[in-house]
């Protein structure tokens, strides 16, 4: 997955594929017409409520995907973060620093890759050290234990 470059209408058209949702339940869910599912289908961008509507409909958070670009390719800058106290917001307020397992997957696919290395990492995606170090311990290891379980 890139989730650098989010194109929502084909991940939307994606899960209908895979889910094998009948168009016109989508049409009377939408109460459009199959041409306009077809356009939401070519669509890069789409309104947060239409999102939502699919989100209900076909039982996948599509707003995750844009949480884990913001995740890595908009970190907090910790010493911008640190100066600036904003006081009392009416906003509600989410932890940055939780990786799913799709963005620990990610890393570390493009540090098994060659693509990025581990400085690399730390610095494109203010990740922090000891934070990449124990998920290379902690997922090579898991990754042995599958291998002997499968020469068994």
């Amino acid at each position: 997955m890139n989730f650098k470059k989010i194109h929502i209408g084909k991940l939307i058209s994606q899960r209908v594929q895979e889910i094998e949702i009948e168009s016109m339940r989508i049409c009377r869910f939408f109460d459009c017409t199959e041409k306009e599912i077809a356009e939401m289908y070519e669509a890069e961008n789409l309104y947060p409520d239409i999102i939502m509507k699919w989100c209900k409909l076909l039982e996948y958070d599509f707003f995750r995907i844009y949480t884990q670009h913001i995740i890595l390719y908009a970190p907090i800058d910790q010493k911008k973060y640190n100066k600036k106290k904003i006081g009392k917001s009416p906003l509600p307020s989410f932890r940055k620093s939780i990786y799913t397992q799709e963005i620990i997957e990610f890393i570390l696919e493009l540090i098994l890759t060659g693509q990025k290395t581990k400085t690399e990492i730390i610095n494109d995606y203010n990740i922090p050290k000891t934070t990449l170090y124990k998920w290379l311990q902690k997922y090579s290891a898991t990754e042995g234990k599958k291998e002997k379980i499968n020469d068994v």
